[in-house]
């Protein structure tokens, strides 16, 4: 097997987990609020993470770290896990899921944009219809397909999914400046954010018995949403000769995930989902085209 064969099938197993978070998110906060979701997948998340560093031998990575990698670490645990999925889970707690999963999958279009005031970018002319392309969709999923009524369903929900999009375009950002280890930084990411999950967690509600149920949706998105994805998606960006091809792939998630919905979660997909995703992912699309257009990447 050829390793551009390899990068696909490393980069399609990323692709089917993020596809089922959608679904797995809706059915565990049926047991659990939030933060208890938040809270007991990041432990599995630093367990499964930890053997992975472990697999890997890079144990010594975390006997060598200094101040500066614990700081960063601290930094970017509050972003995220902490602040990120906080939002997030609390958009899938107030919206349907087929609601909340597109408006999250906005976040590259929020970075785009955020971009321009931190890092001094300019928008080009495609760029800027990406944008206009993308928020028409959200506004369809938004209103429900009513957008001249401009009569949100649930404002609150949809402030949150979006405002979650800020966060992760900004810890991106961010994120262009980090020199950790990627498995390392991600492992001290969820270790340094636990305190403070935790801290949340015992102030706001405290902690009680959970139900089993709950404990396997949390161990499902701690092992493979925060985790095995993420490394999966690692494999196949060192394997493939283009990650443009690997990219693309992507765009079967958000609609994948809307099957996944339907199928587990039983919620009856609306047209305007289905058409407010379109225009999303269209937007995405016209993103990537501009940029690659400027790189002169040949894909």
């Amino acid at each position: 097997m050829t390793d551009q064969a390899k990068a696909y099938i490393f980069a399609l197993i990323s692709v089917f987990l993020w596809s089922t978070v959608a679904s797995v998110f809706k059915i565990s906060l049926r047991y659990l609020s939030p933060v208890e979701l938040l809270f007991y997948a990041a432990c599995f998340s630093c367990f499964v993470l930890f053997l992975v560093l472990a697999l890997q031998q890079k144990l010594y990575l975390l006997v060598e770290a200094d101040a500066v990698v614990w700081k960063t670490s601290l930094l970017f645990g509050l972003l995220s896990p902490f602040l990120y999925y906080l939002v997030l889970l609390k958009a899938y707690d107030l919206l349907p899921a087929q609601q909340a999963q597109p408006l999250n999958y906005t976040w590259a279009i929020t970075l785009s944009l955020l971009s321009v005031p931190l890092l001094g970018d300019r928008l080009k002319i495609a760029e800027i219809g990406a944008v206009l392309v993308s928020y028409l969709g959200v506004l369809v999923i938004s209103t429900q397909g009513d957008v001249l009524s401009l009569k949100f369903e649930n404002p609150f929900g949809v402030a949150l999914a979006l405002g979650s999009t800020l966060i992760w375009a900004f810890y991106w950002i961010l994120n262009t400046k980090d020199r950790r280890d990627p498995v390392l930084g991600l492992f001290l990411n969820f270790l340094c954010s636990l305190p403070f999950i935790g801290f949340y967690l015992l102030v706001t509600e405290g902690f009680r018995g959970i139900d089993r149920a709950g404990v396997l949706g949390a161990a499902y998105i701690g092992t493979f949403e925060m985790g095995i994805a993420f490394i999966s998606w690692l494999m196949a960006m060192k394997l493939t000769k283009s990650t443009a091809r690997i990219a693309n792939l992507i765009f079967i998630s958000p609609f994948l995930s809307l099957f996944l919905i339907h199928f587990f979660v039983g919620e009856k997909i609306m047209i305007s989902s289905v058409v407010g995703l379109i225009f999303i992912v269209a937007g995405l699309i016209i993103q990537g085209v501009a940029g690659r257009t400027e790189r002169g990447d040949d894909g």
